[in-house]
């Protein structure tokens, strides 16, 4: 086995791919003809969380890898000429403001098509032109990660940036549900928040899982796993899997995982979705007094109507 070596000096993370290609079954017929990732948590889509995590993190260019029907997220990227000035000649500055900014004027957005759906690790790699030799970080925009206990993928960059190693964000599931994951296989043990990693199993049986740390929705990612993935063959499932380059990686320069810290909502997921709409609508000065008295009745009235009835 070889040992893994790090590179001295690694370059700083800039930049984020957003695998945003997949057809959004789960969520039809809502997502018939609207991106899945442009489904609403409150007032903003799914996508524009993750973006907005990233940007707080240091990410300043975005590759969002799409494929059909996905306009729509190009358009609310898009600064929008006729809405900005009708809003404007309204004075409706708040208004304004909300659709202006959707993107730092720091930013940049690429977008690239995964003409096929051949796996995680073919839509990463879709990104390959414009990460060239650089460490990039990958999103799957279905988690909504919050921030209240700071930034998750900030450390993960800062934890790249130390060590030279690739950082996956890892968190505890249940063991019946190691098969819906990808799994770590620990090298030693947490320590400040970050745990070392000599491997990775992809949706394992939970007698065959090496631990319960579960690969959850965010990567930072050395330039080594492009040359990899341009070369994968399909794995498990028949698609090229991204776990597969990361194993390879892990034995050759190391990994690290970074322990969540703060709530994750699975928005790619229905009742997910909804934890999350009732998260942050709870958080909002103008929903929660409103929404909060509504949920206690509801939950009153389903508890009387759960509540077995006396002899």
């Amino acid at each position: 086995m070889n040992t893994p070596t790090a590179p001295v000096t690694p370059r700083k993370v800039t930049k984020a791919i957003i695998p945003a290609a997949g057809l959004g079954t789960r969520f039809l017929p809502a997502t018939k003809a609207m991106p899945k990732e442009m489904l609403t948590v409150v007032n903003k889509p799914i996508i524009q969380y993750a973006l907005e995590e990233a940007y707080e993190a240091g990410i300043r260019e975005f590759i969002i890898i799409t494929g059909r029907g996905k306009a729509a997220m190009e358009n609310h990227f898009d600064y929008p000429y006729e809405l900005a000035d009708t809003l404007q000649k309204k004075g409706k500055l708040a208004e304004l403001e909300l659709v202006t900014n959707v993107v730092p004027k720091d930013a940049r957005i690429y977008y690239t098509r995964q003409g096929e759906p051949l796996g995680l690790g073919h839509a990463v790699w879709c990104g390959h032109t414009i990460t060239g030799d650089d460490p990039f970080a990958v999103l799957l925009p279905d988690d909504i990660l919050c921030r209240n206990n700071g930034n998750d993928l900030k450390r993960m960059i800062d934890l790249y940036e130390t060590t030279g190693q690739s950082v996956v964000l890892a968190e505890e599931v249940p063991a019946e549900r190691t098969s819906n994951y990808g799994i770590c296989d620990p090298a030693g043990p947490v320590a400040g928040g970050a745990m070392p990693i000599k491997g990775f199993v992809e949706k394992p049986k939970p007698e065959e899982a090496p631990s319960r740390c579960a690969i959850v929705g965010r990567y930072v990612l050395s330039p080594r796993h492009m040359a990899l993935l341009a070369n994968g063959k399909p794995g498990k499932g028949g698609e090229i899997q991204l776990t597969d380059a990361m194993e390879l990686v892990a034995k050759d320069e190391g990994f690290q995982a970074h322990l969540l810290q703060n709530p994750r909502f699975d928005c790619g997921d229905k009742v997910g979705f909804q934890m999350a709409n009732l998260y942050f609508a709870m958080n909002d000065p103008y929903i929660a007094p409103r929404l909060q008295p509504f949920l206690q009745q509801t939950a009153a009235k389903y508890e009387r109507r759960q509540a077995p009835r006396e002899a």
